[in-house]
């Protein structure tokens, strides 16, 4: 039996404890041994949608690191498994853990777009571009049952609202129509995360997001149809893809990017376990110089919550990528760059019609 396991299509390898609980379980030696024995399945590694009420579904984000206002989210959890996800923690306020959890346990909020229109046409309100994915990705395999993005988007276009979406899929270009609708008046930007050019990367890091092709292609397919896009490189994994920064540049800049940005990776709270573990299972060959080099990058520990350094680190490794990035910046993308968004024509629509006086 192999002695390092690993759970097919799925990022993090276990469910660590969840901090705000005193019991927690665990996977015995002793069960996984009568599973193997009777060709049971110890786990059925099964997603599951479970519905949730929030009374609210915008954000006020208050972090000086993150250039949004306001976030939403329609999902909480992520089955895309990115492992290096800051995401993974918020799992726990819900219950649940940061590892297996966060991709398994999916929460739905059906009442988002609903709620979001209620929000934009409060009289109250002055309008501020408000960015889907702020926490979970707007285009993960739930939206394909749910389709909850659309919806909201479709609230976006009635009331001439600017929205900004962050994703890594390819599933984006189904709402093409709404995102052109949008583009037209300055109401959209994308911006598209891709931390690879290998396919082979990608999938241990991401294991169910749309593959790097598809990505490229999309990056193209929308700067054709107007649609302003941001290539995020997010994060730079030291010796996993920190030597792609320049081919990576050079490539989105040719699909028609407008921008790149980028973060240097941080494993807060319950990550650190669940990274430690899942590298230490796929890549145990070189475990021990990623994870040192990520600590060298945040003062020598692989958790890092300071403001105004925990995005871009500190030490010589964060400072050659950044500088990296910088070069690939000036190189591939002098000239470029994002709109603002259009604010000006919310309030004369705030009834879902123009007015006229």
């Amino acid at each position: 039996m192999d002695s390092n396991p690993t759970i097919k299509g799925r990022g993090a390898q276990i469910n660590v404890p969840n901090k705000f609980f005193q019991l927690s379980h665990e996977m015995r030696d002793d069960f996984l041994e009568y599973c193997a024995k009777e060709g049971e399945n110890a786990d059925k590694n099964r997603t599951l949608y479970l519905e949730v009420f929030p009374k609210t579904i915008v954000n006020k984000v208050d972090s000086p690191d993150v250039g949004m206002g306001y976030s939403m989210n329609m999902y909480q959890g992520c089955e895309h498994g990115c492992i290096y996800c800051y995401a993974r923690n918020t799992h726990e306020f819900w219950g649940y853990s940061a590892g297996l959890d966060f991709e398994r346990r999916i929460l739905v909020k059906k009442d988002a777009p609903k709620l979001l229109e209620q929000f934009i046409n409060r009289k109250s309100w002055q309008t501020h571009p408000i960015v889907m994915s702020g926490n979970t990705d707007c285009y993960q395999p739930a939206e394909q049952e749910f389709k909850l993005t659309r919806q909201c988007l479709e609230v976006f276009l009635k009331y001439k609202h600017p929205v900004g979406i962050i994703t890594k899929n390819a599933m984006i270009l189904r709402d093409l129509d709404l995102l052109k609708a949008l583009a037209r008046d300055n109401l959209i930007t994308v911006n598209l995360s891709i931390t690879s050019l290998s396919e082979e990367t990608r999938r241990v890091l991401e294991p169910r997001t749309a593959t790097i092709k598809k990505r490229l292609e999309t990056v193209k397919i929308l700067s054709d149809n107007g649609i302003p896009v941001n290539v995020m490189m997010a994060p730079i994994i030291p010796s996993i893809n920190s030597h792609e920064v320049l081919p990576l540049a050079k490539r989105v800049s040719e699909m028609g990017a407008l921008s790149m940005g980028h973060t240097i990776v941080r494993l807060n709270g319950a990550i650190g376990e669940i990274f430690t573990d899942w590298i230490n299972k796929t890549m145990p060959d070189r475990a021990d110089k990623v994870l040192h080099q990520i600590a060298s990058c945040h003062g020598g520990n692989l958790n890092d919550s300071r403001y105004g350094t925990r995005m871009r680190g500190e030490g010589e490794i964060a400072n050659q990528i950044n500088a990296m990035v910088k070069l690939a910046k000036l190189k591939y993308f002098k000239g470029k760059s994002m709109p603002e968004l259009n604010t000006t024509l919310h309030e004369q629509f705030k009834d879902g019609q123009l007015k006229l006086f």
